[in-house]
């Protein structure tokens, strides 16, 4: 699909979705549909990486105000060091109310059955809502989780047991998305679609349009991602967590976050740290979709920006 041809038939998803999030009540956080059986989330999601090496106390804090505020999907990986021993015990009290969506980063079948034991016990649940292959990005990942003894056939083993309610995957690659998503029939996505990637960058326009087309839902990530950090350990000491430069100014955060919002997804997952995440469900809450006037303006401000992430081709 060429790309004005994707964003003429996005934009109109994207209204759509604006239009249904609108008739969420006032009092909460807009949300949208999931999967095909009625589920649905808010537009914003709580990334793990918000409590990874908080306190106990703190982490239960965060999690409880995220909840109180209208968020009750959650995603955490191992990866994310020690996220999932925080955020188990601070969800334990909204479990049976929340939907929490864990990863595998191994890919082949004994590993990952480990790993999906041992998430499922740190995270204090007997099921997952969605478990997702994590971080594909080369051919060798997508031969080795999709080969014979790979970590997928752990995936659709843990869906028929019960052991989780969707499978999806996440990428960063618009070529292992695609091949992933012609390999299986996934629930989800979880994908960077942020301005400067796709603006600038041309990167992410494929893997939404085979999304689009296989029917997957789509989960957003780096919706407040700005660019690569400068070449110096101070310009990364305000937000230690991030490996990119993310967007701290409210009005270029509204403008970046909203063209994300635009997209047609589901849910954006902001950068790991409370700050971010709380200016995003600020923007969240009054979330229109960009004017014309808007999208001119933030061009013309993505100009100077560094994507992280770029198409190959």
């Amino acid at each position: 699909m060429k790309r004005r041809e994707f964003l003429t038939s996005t934009l109109a998803a994207g209204l759509a979705a604006a239009a249904l999030a609108q008739e969420a009540p006032m009092a909460d956080l807009p949300r949208r549909p999931y999967g095909k059986d009625g589920v649905t989330l808010p537009i914003i999601g709580f990334g793990g990486i918000v409590v990874m090496n908080e306190t106990p106390e703190d982490a239960a804090r965060y999690v409880s105000a995220a909840y109180d505020q209208g968020v009750d999907y959650f995603d955490v990986a191992p990866t994310y060091g020690n996220a999932e021993e925080r955020l188990g015990p601070a969800l334990e009290p909204y479990r049976d109310r929340s939907f929490l969506a864990c990863k595998t980063e191994k890919r082949d079948a004994a590993e990952g059955r480990a790993a999906l034991e041992n998430s499922l016990r740190l995270l204090r649940t007997d099921h997952f809502d969605l478990y997702q292959l994590h971080s594909l990005t080369t051919d060798e990942d997508i031969e080795r989780a999709f080969g014979p003894g790979g970590v997928m056939e752990v995936a659709v083993a843990a869906k028929e047991q019960g052991l989780t309610r969707y499978l999806g995957f996440s990428a960063h690659s618009d070529e292992a998305a695609v091949r992933a998503l012609e390999l299986y029939d996934f629930d989800s996505i979880l994908f960077p679609l942020n301005c400067v990637t796709m603006m600038k960058g041309d990167f992410g326009y494929r893997a939404l349009a085979k999304a689009q087309e296989k029917g997957a839902s789509i989960l957003a990530l780096k919706g407040l991602a700005w660019g690569r950090w400068e070449a110096t350990a101070q310009a990364r000491s305000d937000k230690p967590k991030a490996w990119y430069q993310p967007i701290t100014d409210p009005d270029l955060g509204r403008l970046s976050l909203s063209y994300t919002l635009g997209l047609p997804i589901t849910a954006a997952v902001p950068p790991g740290d409370w700050e971010s995440f709380e200016l995003a469900l600020s923007i969240a809450r009054g979330y229109q979709p960009l004017n014309d006037e808007e999208l001119a303006r933030l061009r013309e401000r993505v100009q100077f920006a560094a994507p992280i992430f770029e198409s190959g081709g």
